[in-house]
């Protein structure tokens, strides 16, 4: 990179550390630790939910399905305001109300130990898959705009969120969400500008060209289950954001960084309403580059017309100026920061409030409990370094723990909506309902795979992959509830 573009990059990264390593002499109990003693601003804690939403994958993946297709993607965004009115009216009370830090704890009263294990257990997984798949391919996407190896990026990039993490805890996530969110939406504001005015023929022509192509449509509108049309990517958007608010731990542990129920239920809708434009000037970028090489054919080299996974990278390097360049780079560093730390502590904090607490040491004092949140974030962030490095030489191996790790934790959101619209549903019935929902996500998810016996080939599955969870959430609900009815008895106590 050149050096100011290094300055602006470095300047950015020892921010954020400093300031993480800055908010953590706040950090005297447990509570301050998962939940920064409930003393966020509605504001902060609502950037910090956006930025939980928003990762490195977002920020490169976005304008590279528009500059390849149309805005389809934009549909799933589309689900974010009626995903968030349904958390604000029965998660977010139901969580601040019950007053636990973990997500999960709540499952043990409704069906026993076995689904709390159950739920947590898919979560971790589901983190270090997550973490793992965000440090590599962040890795690989910067190695060519700072001349950095992948190994390096990766190491680079666990180290300092471990670090702030590690001292700072949820406070230092939070305020470090905050400015990662600022500089990210910068980043993308910049490019957007760029691109408009960066047309022969002014921004209007990036219009005509993108209308003549068909760049803005958001899908096929017919009910066709085995394309992603509009119908699929909005069912598919609303399960996915109701999983994400109602059972997710990262989203969850944030309701009770605020300072009140009703603080709580702005910040949802704060990050989920910005959320929404953002990932509309994201896919606009991706348009826009279309429009771009299109009226300049010249600068785009012909092996990268038809990756559109590369072609934001080129632009970055060769079209923005000295200095905007570094802020881009570090607003990609950012949305990959802000989905790390959130991963690293919220897995800690369900490490302790359901593992070491529920089957070791519930006695556990505070100095206890702060020093196994603080090393079990050191264990998650060297295990997502860990799968990462590891994706460089096992990447097939890996992608198998990926599916596998998606198939058991698409079970979670049927678990919880189950006890939550059925007071009769029962340990039994809630058992066999995860068991058929796994079973559909198994075959969903295994059948469209080439492993496929081609014997099998009659039972493979005619869905399009983004109805997997939303099939599998299902099945675990109508099971339950029939059981549950078949079965009759009395209400569970509220």
């Amino acid at each position: 990179m050149r050096p100011f573009d290094l300055a602006v990059l470095v300047l950015y990264l020892g921010g954020t550390l400093a300031l993480g390593l800055w908010v953590s002499r706040r950090n005297r109990s447990p509570r301050d630790f998962m939940a920064a003693g409930g003393r966020i601003p509605t504001w902060a804690v609502g950037l910090s939910i956006f930025g939980t939403y928003v990762s490195s994958i977002s920020f490169l993946a976005l304008p590279s399905k528009a500059y390849s297709g149309d805005w389809n993607t934009f549909v799933f965004s589309l689900s974010l305001p009626l995903a968030a009115w349904l958390a604000t009216r029965y998660f977010v009370p139901f969580y601040r109300r019950s007053g636990e830090l973990s997500a999960y704890e709540h499952l043990e009263r409704r069906f026993g130990p076995w689904a709390r294990t159950y739920a947590v257990g898919c979560y971790l997984l589901t983190q270090v898959a997550r973490t793992g798949t965000i440090m590599y391919l962040l890795a690989l996407a910067l190695s060519p705009l700072t001349g950095w190896g992948v190994p390096a990026l990766i190491l680079l990039t666990s180290t300092l969120v471990i670090l702030y993490t590690f001292f700072g805890g949820m406070e230092a996530v939070v305020w470090t969400d905050v400015v990662q969110s600022l500089v990210f939406i910068a980043g993308a504001a910049a490019c957007v500008g760029l691109l408009l005015f960066g047309m022969p023929a002014g921004p209007k022509q990036l219009f005509t060209i993108a209308a003549e192509h068909h760049k803005f449509s958001l899908g096929a509108w017919s009910v066709d289950l085995s394309r992603p049309t509009f119908w699929v990517v909005l069912a598919y958007g609303l399960v996915i954001n109701l999983q994400n608010f109602g059972i997710d731990q990262t989203f969850v542990q944030r309701y009770h960084t605020a300072r009140s129920e009703a603080a709580a239920a702005k910040s949802v809708w704060t990050g989920a309403l910005l959320y929404l434009p953002i990932s509309a000037v994201f896919l606009f970028i991706g348009t826009g580059l279309f429009a771009f090489y299109t009226a300049r054919p010249g600068l785009l080299p012909p092996e990268l017309a038809e990756q559109g996974d590369k072609v934001f990278p080129h632009f970055i390097v060769t079209q923005l100026p000295t200095g905007l360049t570094g802020l881009v780079i570090a607003a990609i560093f950012a949305a990959a920061q802000s989905t790390l730390s959130s991963s690293m502590n919220c897995s800690a904090t369900l490490v302790l409030c359901d593992v070491y607490k529920r089957y070791f040491r519930p006695d556990a004092g505070e100095a206890e409990s702060l020093w196994v949140l603080r090393w079990t974030t050191l264990a998650a962030g060297l295990l997502g370094t860990g799968a990462a490095l590891a994706m460089m030489r096992v990447k097939s191996a890996l992608d198998a723990w990926w599916d596998w790790a998606g198939i058991f934790s698409g079970g979670m959101l049927g678990l919880f909506l189950l006890g939550l619209v059925s007071r009769r549903a029962r340990n039994a019935d809630a058992a066999l309902g995860v068991v058929t929902g796994v079973l559909v996500i198994v075959w969903m998810t295994l059948s469209t795979k080439a492993g496929w016996p081609a014997a099998w080939a009659a039972w493979k599955s005619p869905f399009h992959s983004f109805l997997t969870t939303v099939f599998g959430t299902a099945s675990i609900l109508v099971v339950g509830l029939v059981l549950a009815r078949l079965r009759g008895g009395k209400p569970a106590p509220r």
